[in-house]
């Protein structure tokens, strides 16, 4: 009888051991679906990379225009039909940080945006969040395989933003079917004097 015992005892232990690896299996398991989900939602969700890759030919100058704050809505977008191909926008960056700066310092970054579609991408409106932003576009109708490229311009000066981190942003209505809305954004912190 006391060897049915220890038999009884070894396999109940073999049973907590089995119980306390399923936590930690589902913990380690949440921790990485956590992880994946948080690079996917900072890297814009696959709309954004790096860097872009290109040669000077590849920009795009059909119809170049400037983005400002405007409230309202603006054009609809024109889609083209399901059935035929389609434009994919893609952007260098959806988050930029100019760092430190001056409450009067008018600081700018050059964006990115490349049509790796097989249809023309049309821009058909971009507006900034802020008066104190502009973007100047180098095309409305990006080729596919071609570049726009967009120079953000930030002025501190604008507000009374001196002592505050502040961030805009730039919106891009388009006739990607699966991101018509694309968003660069960027940072400041305004120092005092």
């Amino acid at each position: 009888m006391h060897g049915k015992i220890r038999h009884r005892g070894g396999h109940k232990k073999s049973r907590v051991q089995k119980k306390t690896w399923l936590p930690l299996t589902v913990i380690v398991i949440g921790f990485v679906l956590i992880l994946g989900g948080l690079v996917w939602y900072v890297t814009g969700n696959d709309t954004a990379v790096a860097s872009i890759e290109y040669h000077p030919d590849d920009v795009a100058h059909d119809q170049p225009f400037v983005a400002v704050h405007e409230m309202g809505e603006g054009p609809k977008i024109a889609f083209l039909p399901r059935d035929e191909p389609q434009p994919k926008i893609q952007i260098s960056e959806a988050n930029y940080d100019f760092g430190n700066i001056g409450p009067q310092d008018i600081v700018e970054h050059e964006f990115v945006i490349r049509n790796v579609g097989e249809a023309p991408l049309t821009i058909s409106r971009a507006y900034t969040t802020c008066g104190c932003t502009t973007a100047e576009i180098s095309a409305r109708i990006i080729q596919p395989g071609e570049v726009a490229t967009v120079k953000l311009i930030f002025d501190a000066g604008f507000h009374d933003a001196a002592g505050q981190t502040v961030r805009r942003g730039l919106i891009i209505e388009n006739n990607d079917p699966n991101q018509s809305q694309a968003e660069i954004w960027t940072q400041a912190s305004v120092r005092s004097n």
